[in-house]
């Protein structure tokens, strides 16, 4: 997903780490409790290295297809796209002048001075004043990045640092009270009250867990390098998934297959106390009861699930996607200066103003990746295989129905979903596709219209290009004071309270993520360099943020909003800071600018998005029978790019150095069959926004009343207070007509009347 209108505003990327999930038999495990942490991405933006969403969250119901980090519960940012990887450290063009992104500052400045001296043969003095440029210029921003602020973990887990004894000492505690739950309350939850004393002893195990894990979680994402570290919080994550599997797993199971009457019998008691608080979370259980699979084997999964199964290739492909480099090209003589990461290469091609330099990192980008398939290519036939065991052995109907069910979605409203974005969806993205190729044409003098040019900004408008942390700050909060002093508020409590690690720098956990860490949370992680995406990447995780503030009171069993409410916050707060700035646009040219950007983010989000859910499905049903091969899978990538772009001279002149783009989509392996999420969650923005639109009175006290009611109301009754109907035939071609097609006849309109295009 990518953003590039002059205040573009991302969606941010889910930050994955490792992922853990079925074992040697298979299948993954039913997980409750802090256990049931549903892979979702997300609501995210783009993501080039290994990801998976670490939902700390009840969301779970029935399988945790992927199991890692478990309490650090991330907010569903990052899309994984071609050109949306947060930038590293590294040099690239931006404007015809050379910036730097922040890395630490002895390496960088060792590797400027090593270019320095292996050109200085066929350097002339003004080269050379160049390089003292680029380094006197690295060292300002290395200056600039000490500065930005840091999240103060410790301040608020009340521990010292990730090895503090009081950590093993809780875990201690937590096993202990694991040990007492299980011979409390196993085998006997249809007794009097047991329910609901069982479920706030559960909820106190789930608390302490959330605090500890989620501390020492948090802490390693900036800490990557450090190899104790990591062993630590492995540890860490190996001891739960022993008290998961030992002492917990049972619970879910016992709740889901209690009898109808025994619930109701107990939701009488006690003033009806465990209807009011816990129903939701009940109900959630309970949904998993025709998937769920004996005691004995469950308990089977858990256990094995840190040190066995597809976890470790999936972990494997995403550590090496991550060491993957590629060799950046000096612009005026062709050799290569040094090799970058991929976030290094993809910042280069979007920032990029140049349709050279864009195809050039294109085919870059593609190359690498073609060395890399045999790898990815493994790891997704293990992903797809286990998928296909789990569909089998537990009983789902086709292929998206274990995450649909796990997202509380019918498979209807899914396919829906998917037939409107394959129909109306495509034709709106040809359309724009084509005005914006006649733009580029105008503009930059482009001949061929190829996809290195799908996501490049149209350089036209008068805006800053960059932005420093105070002045992000200030936009976003600017923009949510308009619309909701409440969100604004605590948007200024996350920043102030010091919840935000903002530089970019070496170590650190790439793309962005915000944690709810229910109890001591929420935090976010960015990479800032000033860039307008970044700034778009703040108001995003500020908005899931103020959505797990709101949502908190009602309790870590039922605060996380499900799959198809979680993206709402977020997406709304980029909505509402993109609107703002585009009505102070200082003219039209800024205004279409802003706009096409916006365009490109919905389809990013919804057609794009839905590609890569139709090639997962080629994928997995390919893989039924036996092993895919890469080639096959280079195949239906193809195939699935000719179906929502067109071929090869209808929109695109040009598919040349996209076969292998499919090799580092980290959803594909995180989390099957979740991308869909991306263009359920913006379709449904887009429509509340229209809602907004037309009366806006009252509008705000309804968005936090849902935002606030968390896990505990549907997607359906969520929606009712809005006069939006899902289960409309129409709903989704509707959203997408009003939501992409709206800004798409603006920017035609401004397009026409600039003389970019014919009238």
């Amino acid at each position: 997903h990518t953003h590039n209108y002059n205040m573009s505003f991302i969606s941010s990327s889910l930050n994955v780490t490792s992922s853990s999930s079925s074992l040697s038999l298979s299948f993954s495990a039913k997980v409750g409790g802090a256990a049931s942490f549903l892979m979702k991405n997300g609501a995210a933006r783009r993501s080039s290295s290994s990801r998976a969403y670490n939902n700390n969250t009840r969301r779970s119901l029935l399988t945790t297809p992927i199991v890692v980090d478990v309490f650090n519960t991330t907010s569903h940012g990052q899309r994984d796209d071609d050109e949306n990887t947060p930038k590293r450290g590294g040099v690239f063009k931006k404007n015809a002048k050379t910036f730097l992104t922040t890395t630490p500052l002895n390496s960088r400045r060792q590797n400027l001075l090593l270019l320095s001296r292996s050109t200085s043969i066929r350097t002339n003095a003004t080269q050379q004043q160049q390089h003292d440029q680029m380094l006197r210029k690295d060292e300002e921003e290395d200056v600039a990045a000490t500065k930005q602020p840091r999240w103060e973990l410790e301040r608020h887990f009340k521990f010292e640092s990730p090895n503090d004894s009081n950590i093993d000492r809780e875990m201690d505690a937590i096993e202990t009270k694991c040990k007492e739950f299980k011979a409390k309350y196993e085998g006997k939850l249809s007794s009097n009250a047991a329910l609901l004393e069982s479920i706030e002893m559960f909820e106190e195990i789930e608390i302490e867990l959330t605090r500890a894990l989620s501390y020492v979680s948090l802490a390693s994402d900036t800490r990557l390098e450090d190899m104790k570290m990591q062993q630590r919080k492995a540890s860490l994550m190996q001891r739960y998934g022993s008290l998961q599997g030992n002492f917990l797993q049972w619970f879910s199971l016992e709740i889901a297959n209690l009898e109808e009457e025994d619930i109701e019998k107990q939701y009488k008691m006690h003033d009806g106390k465990l209807k009011t608080k816990y129903k939701a979370f009940i109900e959630e259980e309970r949904r998993s009861k025709p998937y769920n699979l004996s005691k004995e084997v469950e308990r089977a999964l858990t256990v094995r699930s840190a040190f066995a199964g597809k976890r470790q290739v999936v972990e494997f492909y995403g550590n090496e996607l991550s060491r993957l480099r590629f060799p950046l090209k000096d612009s005026e003589n062709g050799e290569t200066t040094k090799e970058v990461n991929m976030e290094v290469l993809l910042a280069k091609m979007t920032s990029s103003k140049d349709t050279k330099t864009r195809r050039e990192c294109m085919n870059i980008l593609n190359e690498g990746l073609v060395k890399f398939e045999r790898t990815c290519a493994l790891s997704l036939n293990m992903v797809a295989g286990s998928w296909h065991i789990e569909n089998t052995e537990r009983g789902f109907k086709n292929l998206r129905s274990q995450r649909n069910v796990s997202n509380n979605v019918p498979d209807e409203a899914v396919d829906s979903l998917l037939l409107a974005v394959k129909t109306t969806g495509v034709d709106l993205c040809k359309k724009y596709y084509r005005l914006k190729k006649g733009i580029l044409k105008e503009t930059q003098g482009l001949e061929e219209f190829t996809w290195a040019d799908r996501n490049a900004t149209i350089d036209i408008g008068t805006g800053s290009d960059s932005y420093s942390w105070e002045q992000a700050v200030q936009i976003c909060k600017d923009g949510y004071e308009k619309f909701s002093p409440t969100m604004a508020k605590h948007f200024t409590d996350m920043v102030e309270n010091k919840r935000i690690d903002v530089p970019a720098v070496d170590g650190k956990r790439g793309g962005a993520y915000c944690s709810s860490s229910y109890g001591c949370g929420p935090f976010q992680l960015l990479n800032f360099t000033g860039t307008q995406r970044d700034v778009a990447t703040l108001a995003h995780e500020s908005g899931h943020g103020v959505h797990f503030i709101l949502s908190y009171k009602q309790g870590i069993l039922q605060y996380h909003p499900p799959l198809t409410l979680a993206e709402t916050a977020s997406i709304f707060g980029e909505m509402i800071v993109f609107r703002d700035l585009l009505e102070r646009a200082p003219s039209d040219q800024d205004r279409l600018q802003m706009i096409m950007g916006k365009c490109d983010d919905i389809i990013n989000s919804v057609v794009r998005q839905c590609s890569f859910d139709a090639f997962e499905a080629k994928v997995h049903e390919k893989r039924q029978n036996g092993q895919v091969t890469p080639e096959e899978m280079t195949e239906a990538w193809k195939e699935c790019m000719v179906d929502y772009y067109g071929e090869e001279g209808d929109v695109y002149d040009s598919y040349k150095d996209t076969s292998h783009l499919w090799a580092y989509v980290s959803h594909f392996h995180n989390v099957p069959f979740y991308v869909y999420s991306y263009a359920f969650a913006d379709l449904v923005v887009g429509a509340l926004y229209g809602v907004y639109a037309k009366q806006p009175e009252g509008f705000e006290e309804k968005l936090l009343d849902l935002l606030s009611a968390g896990g505990t109301k549907g997607f359906v009754e969520a929606l009712e207070p809005f006069g939006l109907d899902p289960s409309s035939d129409t709903f989704w071609s509707d959203a997408l007509t009003a939501h992409l097609g709206g800004l798409l006849d603006e920017a035609e309109q401004l397009a026409k009347k600039l003389n970019y295009v014919s009238q």
